[in-house]
C-alpha cells in the first residue's frame, strides 16, 4: 500500500496529543512498528523539524507525513466491529458523551479483546471526529462512563481527575455484615504478575510470594470511603467513594478487609460466587456486583458543576429484591 505525502495542520482536536498516537489513529491498519520506524528515521516532521515519538502537538502545527510504505508481509486485517444496540446516553453536548456502560464489555480493545465500547461508539457515531475515554471502568463494572468529544475537554477532565476535583461513587454488595456506618480505608497497593502470568493488585505488606513478580518501587497510596447503605444476614450493600483511582482499588480494599465483592472473579469468594451463579432459586447472579452509580465533575468547558448518575441495573436490583423477600 502506498500513499502520497500528507501535510496536515493541527486543529483543536489534536492539541497535546502525542505524535505517535496521532499517527496510529490516522493509519489504523498500518503496523505500529512501521510508524515508529518513520519517526526514528526523521521522515515525519512537525513544522519542518525532526521529532521523536514523545513529541506533543500544538494547535497550528504543520505535520508532514511521508508516503506510507507498508511491508508486504504486514498483517492488514481490518477489525470488524459488531453492530450492537446503542448504549444508553446519560448526558451529551458538544464536549461530552456520557453513557451507562453495561457489565461484561471492556471499555477498549486490547489484551485479547478485539473491540470495546470506545470502538463501538466510534463505529456508531462516525460524525464524531474526536472521541476518547476520559477514564476507565473494569470490564465487569457497570455504570457512568465519561468520554470527551474535544481534545480540550479531555485535557481538562484529566486535570480534574488527577487533582482530585471529581467525585466518584460506586455501589457494591459484599459478603458479610459491614461493621461501621462510615469507614475510611487507606492502604498502599502494589501491582504484580502471578506465576501464571496474570496481572493483579494487592495490599503492599512486604510479605509477598517470591514466585510472583512484585515491584516495590511501584507501591501506590490509595483511599476509599465506604458508607453502609443496607445489611442482610449474609450481605452488606455499600457506597464506595473513590478518593484515589487505583486499578481494582475498591475490589482489593474490600477483599483485604474480609468483605469480598459478590461475583468478583479475581478477588472474591469463589465458592459463594459459584453457588450464586448456579442457584436453583428464582434468581441468580453471574456478574460482579460493582456499579459506578454517580460522578460529579465540573464541565470541562463551562466550569459548571455536573452530576452524572446511572441507576442500578435490573439484574443487580433484582438480586437485592430477592434478598429482601
Amino acid at each position: 500500500m502506498k500513499a502520497e505525502v500528507v501535510k496536515e495542520i493541527i486543529g483543536e482536536d489534536g492539541v497535546d496529543q502525542r505524535i505517535d498516537n496521532f499517527l496510529f489513529k490516522r493509519y489504523r491498519n498500518v503496523p505500529k512498528s512501521h510508524i515508529y520506524q518513520l519517526l526514528r528515521s526523521g521522515q515525519v516532521r512537525v513544522n519542518g523539524k525532526r521529532i521523536d515519538f514523545h513529541h506533543r502537538l500544538a494547535q497550528g502545527d504543520m505535520v508532514r507525513i511521508p508516503p506510507i510504505m507498508v511491508p508486504a508481509n504486514a498483517t492488514m486485517e481490518r477489525r470488524v466491529i459488531p453492530r450492537t444496540q446503542p448504549f444508553p446516553i446519560i448526558f451529551e453536548d458538544e464536549a461530552l458523551l456520557v453513557v451507562d456502560k453495561p457489565s461484561g464489555i471492556a471499555v477498549h480493545g486490547g489484551s485479547g479483546i478485539s473491540f470495546g465500547i470506545i470502538e463501538q461508539l466510534r463505529d456508531q457515531h462516525p460524525e464524531m471526529r474526536f472521541l476518547e475515554l476520559a477514564h476507565r471502568l473494569d470490564r465487569e463494572t457497570s455504570g457512568v462512563l465519561l468520554l470527551a468529544k474535544k481534545r480540550s475537554a479531555l485535557v481538562a477532565l484529566h486535570q480534574q481527575i488527577r487533582s482530585g476535583h471529581t467525585e466518584k461513587h460506586y455501589q457494591t454488595l459484599v459478603r458479610g455484615k459491614w461493621p461501621n456506618t462510615r469507614q475510611h480505608v487507606k492502604l498502599p497497593l502494589i501491582k504484580y504478575v502471578t506465576h501464571e502470568g496474570e496481572r493483579r493488585v494487592t495490599v503492599a505488606t512486604g510479605k509477598h510470594n517470591e514466585r510472583e513478580n512484585f515491584s516495590p518501587s511501584r507501591t501506590m497510596d490509595s483511599h476509599t470511603v465506604f458508607t453502609l447503605l443496607k445489611t442482610w444476614r449474609d450481605y452488606s450493600l455499600l457506597n464506595a467513594e473513590l478518593k484515589t483511582g487505583r486499578t481494582h482499588q475498591i475490589r482489593v480494599h474490600l477483599a483485604h478487609l474480609g468483605y469480598p465483592i459478590i461475583g468478583d472473579s479475581k478477588y472474591g469468594d469463589f465458592v459463594i460466587n459459584r453457588q450464586l451463579s448456579r442457584s436453583r432459586d428464582s434468581i441468580n447472579l453471574d456478574r460482579m456486583f460493582l456499579h459506578a452509580a454517580s460522578m460529579l465533575i465540573n464541565h470541562p468547558l463551562s466550569g459548571q458543576p455536573l452530576k452524572l448518575t446511572a441507576n442500578l441495573p435490573v439484574d443487580l436490583q433484582s438480586f437485592l429484591s430477592y434478598l429482601d423477600a
